[in-house]
């Protein structure tokens, strides 16, 4: 989707970026449109390589509180990660306050799998990856860190979970008041309603490394078809497998029970979910019982402030924005009315 914050780079500067970088030049360059915040190219490269790589915001664009520094999140992520088990792509470069683009940009490698939203499987299929999936969330969730729960590089942290978890909605609501976003909800009933039930987060005591973005189009797969043409049930290279995981730039420490948000957006997470069979297969532990539902109400209010929220900034083109909207405000409102 296009947006406001996407950064227009010619190909000339592309050249001279990746040059500067990998000290190779492009030969092809093709725009990716599928991300909301930053601009994604895949490039070829001189030397046979395919990247792709991926520019933030300009720094003077304003943006969501939470949204400061993006890439270096998504490059800490690379690097904890490394080693872990959790497929990946491998990255290349990461580049700050890098003059030739006035921010920072990363180089991972390319990918040839196709996203699992371009993918037409059968329900056995589905059920399989989502399997493999609660098996990769698993691997994440052991990633050590230093103790601190929240977005380390926006400055949204506590020494709790509860205190982070309060700090990240509180800025949220706060750029709500900046952009003047439509809610459902008076800010004070959700502000007051996050509080009144932030006693379940007490559960969690132990930061996560919680990637909080995993929607299909960021889960790569192998062996299948994909694409306009609609692909085919894993027919093209045989059994489906999930090749990488992508776009962690929205990670944050915090609770495990989180990654089960977006994997289930605009729903809820089932017992029977596969997802869970294979998170605990691989080790995962979650907690169940009234205060576990509390909690999965409470991330799933911030995941939908988020997304009514960041069209302030990012300004998306109404007409492909407006559906959106009306079925995240639906969803808000059903998350508040658990945590009511």
């Amino acid at each position: 989707m296009d947006s406001k914050t996407k950064r227009r780079l010619s190909p000339a500067q592309l050249d001279a970026l990746v040059l500067d970088a990998l000290g190779t030049g492009i030969v092809s360059a093709q725009e990716l449109p599928d991300g909301f915040a930053n601009a994604v190219w895949r490039l070829g490269l001189e030397d046979g390589r395919q990247v792709v790589l991926k520019v933030g915001p300009p720094p003077d664009l304003e943006l969501l509180t939470y949204e400061r520094d993006l890439l270096r999140t998504e490059a800490m992520v690379y690097h904890l990660a490394s080693g872990s088990g959790v497929p990946l792509p491998d990255l290349l470069y990461a580049g700050y306050d890098d003059p030739l683009v006035g921010g920072d940009y990363l180089i991972l490698s390319a990918l040839d799998g196709v996203p699992w939203n371009r993918a037409t499987l059968g329900p056995d299929h589905e059920n399989t990856l989502r399997f493999e999936l609660g098996h990769h969330l698993a691997l994440l969730h052991t990633i050590p860190g230093d103790g601190v729960f929240g977005y380390p590089y926006a400055g949204l942290t506590g020494p709790s979970w509860r205190e982070a978890f309060l700090v990240m909605v509180g800025a949220i609501l706060d750029d709500a008041v900046r952009y003047a976003t439509p809610l459902p909800a008076s800010l004070l009933e959700i502000a007051g309603l996050v509080h009144s039930n932030a006693y379940a987060l007490d559960q969690v005591t132990r930061p996560a490394l919680v990637h909080f973005d995993i929607w299909p189009g960021n889960v790569f797969l192998s062996g299948v078809d994909g694409g306009d043409d609609g692909g085919d049930d894993g027919g093209a290279g045989g059994r489906p497998r999930i090749q990488a995981l992508i776009d962690h730039e929205r990670a944050f420490w915090g609770d495990p029970l989180a990654d089960f948000v977006t994997p289930t957006i605009f729903a809820e997470l089932r017992d029977d979910d596969p997802l869970l069979a294979g998170y605990r297969e691989a080790g995962g532990t979650l907690a169940t019982g009234p205060e576990a539902r509390i909690r999965d109400a409470l991330y799933r209010t911030y995941l939908y402030l988020i997304m009514l929220v960041e069209n302030g900034p990012r300004q998306y083109p109404e007409e492909s924005y407006a559906p959106l909207r009306t079925r995240t405000a639906d969803s808000l409102t059903r998350a508040l009315n658990v945590l009511r």
